[in-house]
């Protein structure tokens, strides 16, 4: 199924005689980078008359989100409706070493960037009109730059609206956690008394606090100031697009489309179903996984893999391959070995079985596959799979939905603690191994593992039957008429009368 490729009900309306161009700039992480790219794709397919710049802020230590912005650069064409613009680098910049966490670091780091997309931007509306820039969750510092040209400012956000929800609601939560938590010796806030549950508007039931964010449990560190500065500047967008749908979450989309925050646009799920194959170094490899998957029967298959920067303890990873063995199911693992510093991304192993109990690969030859990087949605797109072990990102979350995949949860990092909850407690539609875990102080058991699996892959379980209906739902949310091809006009006609109003 391909995107909204008719763009006559919304153009026939417009306000606007030139054509315009739209600015994106986004937080320097596959996960965020993306999700804004598709996006401007997806905008640019809809309304004929805007064309799309994507700012690319460079970090050199990481390598496959490097390969991922020089392959926008290759292959790009004069003909193309989005391009994109490396921008300069950063003379003057941070030490990682002054931070305590890669969001820190990062921020400031953007932060730096303001002069030079303020000129980028400068260039631009020297040959044409700038509709609008939009800035993502972490590039807050951006509305600084819209300000000062006089430009209409939009966020995206790639994460869910309940967690968007949450950012509105933290400098709220903030005075919560300052009363009523402590600093444990972990470094990680805990309430004072057992029963403390967390009231969040976006999420219909109460939170654990052991449900938030490392970087919000850690109050004293960099994150959090930053987490509390990014939330705070969301109000002065003009409006926020996310990348969600609403018979997705009809509840996080209907508490926060009033009380004076500005609108929200939900025109999701957008997803790049081309992949990664085509620049990614491993991408060759992809065939032989593939042909294993041909060789596979329908909806036997558990998929395990953790995101791009997903990395599991070598203790963790026996216990997997101890449960995935005793449950006889066929399964295709990536494994993906832990970052060596604060910036770089998980890597591949010289030799997986090294960290694999001894025996394991023969005792399963025929049975499984181990591998490293994988083409996550080309493998979720299979028949042969039947259910996915995920780290609950929420681009994996919706990659899975699309194509009608039950997950079963395994949150690593970030909001995705959060978002497994809403997909298991709120939305019925995960199955449970864990809601909180967070690697390296908890060890999923074996047998724990198994019993998930065996929920997961049940093929008359409820979950699958309310999967398969949803997987309709993220299509036709895209069609013609629509509830995500009607916001995203809506946010077409906001953009065009303001520049309308700027004439």
């Amino acid at each position: 199924m391909a995107f909204v490729a008719s763009a006559a009900a919304s153009s026939g309306d417009m306000a606007m005689d030139n054509k315009c161009e739209v600015v994106f700039i986004s937080y320097p992480s596959i996960g965020n980078l993306i999700p804004i790219v598709e996006f401007a794709r997806h905008l640019t397919c809809h309304e004929s008359r805007f064309s799309a710049t994507v700012f690319i802020i460079t970090v050199y230590q990481r390598a496959i989100l490097n390969l991922y912005t020089q392959s926008l650069w290759n292959a790009a064409s004069p003909s193309d409706r989005v391009k994109v613009i490396h921008l300069p680098t950063v003379v003057e910049h941070p030490t990682t070493d002054q931070y305590q966490s890669s969001m820190g670091y990062l921020s400031l780091f953007i932060d730096k960037h303001k002069p030079l997309v303020k000129h980028a931007i400068s260039d631009l509306l020297s040959t044409t009109s700038v509709a609008a820039l939009f800035v993502d969750m972490f590039t807050t510092s951006m509305i600084d730059v819209a300000n000062q040209l006089s430009i209409p400012c939009y966020l995206f956000f790639a994460s869910p609206a309940s967690f968007l929800g949450f950012m509105f609601h933290l400098p709220d939560l903030d005075r919560q956690l300052a009363v009523d938590f402590v600093q444990s010796d972990s470094g990680l806030i805990v309430p004072k008394f057992s029963a403390v549950e967390l009231i969040v508007p976006s999420f219909a039931k109460p939170l654990s606090p052991s449900l938030l964010p490392t970087s919000v449990l850690k109050r004293n560190k960099d994150g959090y100031f930053w987490y509390l500065e990014h939330a705070r500047r969301y109000n002065e967008t003009m409006g926020i697009v996310v990348n969600t749908f609403l018979e997705l979450e009809p509840h996080a989309i209907d508490s926060i489309s009033f009380n004076g925050f500005p609108p929200v646009y939900p025109v999701g799920p957008i997803i790049d179903h081309a992949g990664a194959a085509q620049w990614h170094p491993d991408g060759a490899k992809q065939d032989s996984i593939m042909k294993w998957l041909d060789d596979q029967p329908p909806s036997s298959v558990v998929f395990l893999c953790f995101g791009s920067m997903g990395s599991l303890e070598v203790s963790q990873l026996r216990e997997i391959a101890f449960g995935l063995e005793h449950s006889g199911y066929r399964f295709l693992w990536s494994i993906r070995k832990p970052p060596e510093g604060k910036l770089d991304l998980p890597g591949e192993y010289t030799n997986v079985g090294d960290v694999l109990p001894s025996g394991f690969s023969d005792r399963t030859a025929g049975l499984g596959l181990v591998c490293g990087w994988v083409q996550q949605v080309r493998v979720l797109s299979h028949q042969a799979i039947g259910g996915f072990v995920s780290h609950c990102g929420w681009n994996s979350i919706l990659e899975s939905i699309w194509h009608g995949v039950p997950i079963a949860t395994w949150p690593v990092y970030a909001e995705q603690q959060m978002n497994a909850f809403e997909l298991v407690k709120e939305l019925g539609l995960g199955v449970e191994i864990r809601l909180d875990y967070r690697d390296g102080s908890d060890l999923v058991a074996s047998n724990e593992f198994e019993r998930a699996l065996r929920h997961l892959m049940d093929r008359k379980d409820e979950v699958k039957a309310k999967v398969k209906e949803m997987k309709i739902k993220s299509r036709m949310a895209l069609m013609e008429n629509g509830s995500s091809y009607k916001s995203l006009e809506s946010l077409i006609q906001e953009i065009s009368s303001r520049i309308q109003g700027l004439k």
